[in-house]
C-alpha cells in the first residue's frame, strides 16, 4: 500500500488543515491527513481548549471525519506541523488511530514510512478484548 501512496499529496492536505488549527494556549497547531481504503481524503486539526485537557488533537478530529463521511479504516497518514514538518503523533493518537487502521496502513514520519506496528508495538486492540470471558 505504501508504494500506491502520494504522501506528498498527504502532506499537502495536512498543511491545509494545519492553517484551520485552533491553538491558542500552546502555539503549536498541527493539521493530520489520511486516505481511507475506500480513497477518501479526510483531515483534522487539533482545537485546543482554556482547560486543556478538553482540547483535541488533529487525529482525534480526524478520525471524527472518518465517522462522519461513512467510517471505514485509514490507509495512509501523515501530520504535520505549522513548518509543514512530517511529526508523530502522540501516545494517545497512535492508539487511535490503531483502532481504526486498516492491514496495510501506512504512515509518514519523520524517519520515513513505516505501518502500526512501526509506530505502536505490540499495540493493544479490538482483538484483544474479545479475549475476555465474562
Amino acid at each position: 500500500m505504501a508504494d500506491d501512496v502520494d504522501f506528498s499529496v498527504l502532506t499537502a492536505a495536512a498543511h491545509q488543515a494545519m492553517s484551520r488549527a485552533y491553538a491558542p494556549y500552546s502555539h503549536y497547531p498541527v493539521g493530520a491527513a489520511a486516505l481511507t481504503t475506500d480513497g477518501r481524503l479526510i483531515t483534522g486539526c487539533n482545537v485546543e481548549n482554556a482547560s486543556y485537557g478538553l482540547g483535541q488533537c488533529a487525529e482525534n478530529t480526524l478520525v471524527g471525519q472518518l465517522q462522519l463521511t461513512g467510517g471505514g479504516h485509514l490507509a495512509a497518514f501523515t501530520c504535520v506541523n505549522a513548518h509543514g514538518e512530517t511529526i508523530m503523533p502522540c501516545g494517545r493518537c497512535r492508539q487511535l488511530l490503531n483502532e481504526f487502521a486498516a492491514e496495510t496502513f501506512a504512515i509518514l514520519t519523520p524517519e520515513g514510512v513505516t505501518d502500526m506496528a512501526g509506530i505502536l508495538p505490540q499495540a493493544f486492540g479490538p482483538a484483544d478484548l474479545g479475549r475476555v470471558r465474562q
